[in-house]
């Protein structure tokens, strides 16, 4: 009987297995988000509770690192999970086009990124097509909504650009992302959540 048991229990191990196969380990690329900006995040979070509506997720975007890093993150603050992509910074804030950002503006015309802290507002459909309006919350972006500094997709923003050039193009002052992650990012990063980029 022990031996008829134990064939059973070792036959029914055997169609499980074919069953439910194992799944390989997955290595997990440890996430390039300084912990440093996130508590800059979640203290602006705090500064500026008043405007946001939600506060769940929030995006930051950590402009310390290069253009042909993974530098933008989605941060789910519920269960500590982040999603990062590729983000463009703008002409202004790098002229030579090394990947690098070098310095923020908030002045019309400069093409350059903005630091500080945005709200996202309204969805649109513009000239770079679907696109998600923001709204500058501090002195160093508080013309950001009148520069037409917004969240849209971009052909020079993806891993073919890194691969091909070692870097992604640059925007004029927009966060401009993938069209393959732009979905995600618009949907995840809807009206009313905290923006917030930095750079170090």
């Amino acid at each position: 009987m022990m031996k008829r048991r134990t064939f059973v229990k070792s036959s029914l191990l055997g169609i499980g297995a074919l069953a439910f196969p194992t799944l390989p380990a997955i290595a997990k690329t440890p996430s390039l988000l300084d912990p440093n900006l996130l508590k800059k995040a979640k203290t602006a979070l705090d500064t500026h509770h008043l405007s946001i509506k939600h506060t769940d997720l929030i995006g930051i975007a950590d402009y310390a690192l290069h253009s042909a890093k993974p530098r933008f993150h989605l941060v789910d603050l519920m269960n500590g999970r982040t999603t990062s992509f590729l983000v463009a910074h703008g002409k202004g804030s790098d002229k030579r086009h090394t990947g690098w950002l070098q310095q923020f503006s908030n002045i019309p015309g400069s093409e350059a990124s903005s630091g500080g802290s945005y709200v996202t507002a309204q969805a649109y459909v513009g000239k770079h097509g679907r696109s998600r309006r923001l709204k500058g919350l501090e002195p160093s972006n508080d013309l950001a909504y009148q520069r037409a500094i917004v969240i849209h997709g971009a052909w020079y923003v993806d891993n073919k650009m890194v691969k091909k050039h070692g870097k992604v193009g640059r925007s004029q002052g927009c966060f401009a992302f993938s069209e393959t992650d732009l979905s995600q990012i618009l949907q995840r990063l809807d009206n009313g959540r905290l923006l917030f980029a930095d750079k170090g």
